[in-house]
């Protein structure tokens, strides 16, 4: 389990096409100091397997499923990632509870100044991930915990402050660029079990 707090960003090395999916390494610091051999990092929101350690750099398998529901088949040489180590038992949930299991991708549209180094970005969700998104509810995107300001016509709002975008990914991005999302594991249960619920009251 993670929380959406970036620690670091890495740069991709490879992104090295398999008989089934793809072999990606990337280049870091910090998230490897515990690191080990089957360790989990979360590769922009993507929980993947760190495999062939290096001094400064892992690799990890990508599956097929993984390049399709995710953005990293767009990654190449040079490209910047957001990185996390799993959450310790004994730390803080400083974000909210992410998995690291992409439901889908969305499309950035913009990403503007607000002034003193605050931002405003909007995203394109799609459709099917609409009801599990809420105003002043968590969403995760590429990794990166954040809260959901405006919610209209599945077009995420969300304020960035100096802090979340100095220290990840998101001052990189340009319009069109694809974006991992992760739902709020919460929303999808009660979804779920509101389904169930009403199937057995018919």
């Amino acid at each position: 389990m993670f929380t959406g707090i970036i620690e670091e960003t890495g740069t991709v090395v490879a992104l090295d096409e398999q008989p089934a999916g793809a072999r990606l390494r990337v280049r870091c610091k910090t998230v490897l100091e515990d690191c080990h051999e089957g360790s989990s990092i979360a590769v922009n929101g993507v929980c993947l397997t760190a495999l062939g350690l290096t001094a400064d750099s892992f690799a990890a398998d990508l599956a097929p499923e993984t390049l399709r529901r995710t953005n990293l088949g767009d990654l190449k040489p040079g490209s910047v990632v957001n990185l996390e180590r799993p959450l310790l038992a004994t730390g803080r949930l400083s974000g909210h509870i992410v998995q690291g299991h992409v439901d889908g991708t969305g499309e950035l549209i913009s990403y503007q100044p607000l002034g003193e180094d605050n931002w405003w970005l909007k995203i394109r969700i799609p459709p099917e991930l609409d009801r599990f998104l809420v105003y002043k509810g968590s969403v995760a995107i590429d990794g990166i915990s954040l809260t959901i300001a405006t919610l209209e016509d599945c077009v995420l709002g969300i304020t960035i402050i100096p802090h979340t975008d100095e220290m990840t990914t998101l001052k990189r991005y340009r319009p069109g660029d694809r974006v991992n999302i992760e739902c709020d594991i919460l929303a999808k249960h009660v979804e779920k079990l509101m389904a169930l619920r009403t199937t057995a009251t018919v």
